[in-house]
């Protein structure tokens, strides 16, 4: 191995080959080193020898493509990487910059479609030069995963049996990926862990049989967190709401017994707050946070009805969260364990297309008052417009990618507190056949390495938008 920095010396002495590891770079680009990574916070890495002792570096001794990729505690992705639901940092924030700003009439060029997806709602992650989704064939789930150069699917990997719903049978979660492994939930609640390679099956868990939890109305929705050695989950009931799973073997090391409701279908994110890193989550009647050991760190009630779906939002220890069914949005300030209102009002009321935070801005489609930029610190509304009506979002280089839910039309609009800005629009080709009447086109875009990637069912379609 080459000389290495002296703060990373010692690490590396205690490190052999594994499975789990990965090679990182010192600030000066010319050395290694390799280790797993535990957890990023307050400008530290937190590194793993193989005997389990715990080292602490600073995070400028790595190099920068290192502390970029760090920037979202992901384990194994590279910048323009995506490599769980809502990118790196769980908030639908690309970091990518040079994107064309303007698409040509009929749209970025279209590299390729893939008709090899199966049925279902599941979104992408995107890690290496592979996407990973899955997929419903027959009556079977399935994890997929797909060459991003060619569109081929390169293996596929059973999950669990059918799921089968008036909206669109299959799966509905994204995976995540966290070094070579990549872990997936099927509709039924079967989670898995597989090699992210070869699509071998390392484990299972099964949300109900294991962990005491209950199938709601459109199934299992969440994506699972990958943190460190941990993976967690929202099985809910009575065992727990959250559950954290070991990694690598699949063994459940804690279940939030103090929090026992019954899961809803938003995903989990990780939060440093007061100094201590935290998993948040919805439920249709609480917000919590809970510790790393599974503690119950601190709760407040939420006045979620029929559904609560979107993804929480956190920056400074201020936590935001919306639902639709008339809703609306409530935001609070978590100080230890005690919790104090922000505001809360039904202006910004977000069914399932996912709300964005930019520069103090937040933006999604609410179904009060259509697409809508709402002041995060105080809830205030700044605009709203119809726009090209209900859909999801994410941003990347300035832009918001603005997807309807009803024809498929991508617009790409200005992130501008003046007003609904929109720029270019497309509608996309490859739709399919097999939607169910009552479903609509509900898979999240996803923007990475200068590719925007779009889903209706079974047909996945890769765009160029860096032209």
């Amino acid at each position: 191995m080459k000389t290495i920095t002296t703060a990373l010396l010692s690490l590396c002495l205690a490190l052999q080959a594994s499975a789990e590891i990965r090679t990182w770079k010192d600030a000066s680009g010319t050395h290694e080193i390799q280790a797993e990574l535990v957890s990023v916070a307050g400008g530290k890495v937190t590194l793993k020898r193989q005997n389990g002792t715990l080292v602490t570096l600073a995070l400028t001794a790595l190099s920068k493509e290192d502390q970029a990729l760090l920037s979202g505690g992901s384990s194994g992705a590279a910048p323009g990487d995506w490599p769980q639901w809502r990118g790196p940092s769980r908030d639908d924030v690309s970091k990518e910059t040079g994107l064309l700003k303007k698409w040509p009439s009929g749209g970025p060029k279209r590299v390729w479609v893939s008709e090899e997806a199966g049925l279902g709602y599941s979104g992408f992650a995107v890690v290496g030069g592979k996407l990973y989704t899955m997929g419903l064939y027959d009556a079977e789930e399935k994890l997929i995963c797909i060459d991003t150069s060619t569109g081929k699917k390169l293996w596929e990997t059973p999950v669990g049996a059918i799921y089968i719903n008036k909206w669109g049978n299959g799966p509905r979660s994204t995976p995540s990926v966290s070094g070579s492994k990549v872990y997936a939930i099927g509709g039924q609640g079967d989670l898995v862990c597989a090699d992210a390679e070869t699509g071998k099956k390392e484990w299972s868990v099964s949300m109900v049989k294991d962990l005491g939890g209950k199938l709601q109305s459109w199934g299992y929705t969440e994506s699972p967190l990958v943190d460190g050695d941990l993976v967690l989950v929202t099985p809910g009931g009575s065992k727990g709401a959250m559950a954290g799973i070991n990694a690598k073997t699949g063994e459940v090391q804690w279940q939030t017994t103090e929090v026992p409701e019954e899961a809803q279908y938003s995903s989990i994110i990780p939060a440093e707050i007061n100094g201590e890193r935290q998993y948040v989550q919805l439920l249709q009647k609480t917000i919590f946070g809970v510790s790393k050991a599974g503690k119950v760190l601190w709760k407040t009630d939420f006045p979620g009805d029929v559904a609560v779906i979107p993804t929480p939002i956190q920056k400074d220890g201020q936590i935001y969260v919306t639902a639709g069914y008339k809703v609306g949005s409530k935001s609070v300030k978590v100080e230890g364990s005690n919790v104090t209102e922000v505001y809360s009002n039904k202006d910004m009321q977000n069914h399932h297309g996912g709300v964005i935070l930019v520069g103090g801005k937040l933006y999604g489609f609410s179904d009060k008052g259509g697409w809508t930029c709402q002041d995060f610190k105080t809830g205030e509304i700044v605009w709203q417009d119809k726009g090209v009506g209900k859909g999801a979002v994410a941003y990347a280089d300035g832009m918001l990618y603005c997807q309807s839910e009803k024809d498929g039309t991508i617009a790409l609009v200005k992130t501008s507190d003046k007003g609904w800005e929109m720029v270019s629009s497309f509608k996309l080709q490859a739709q399919t056949s097999q939607r169910a009447p009552d479903g609509r086109i509900w898979t999240h875009p996803v923007i990475s390495n200068g590719k925007l990637y779009l889903r209706d069912q079974e047909f996945i379609s890769c765009y160029d938008v860096k032209g």
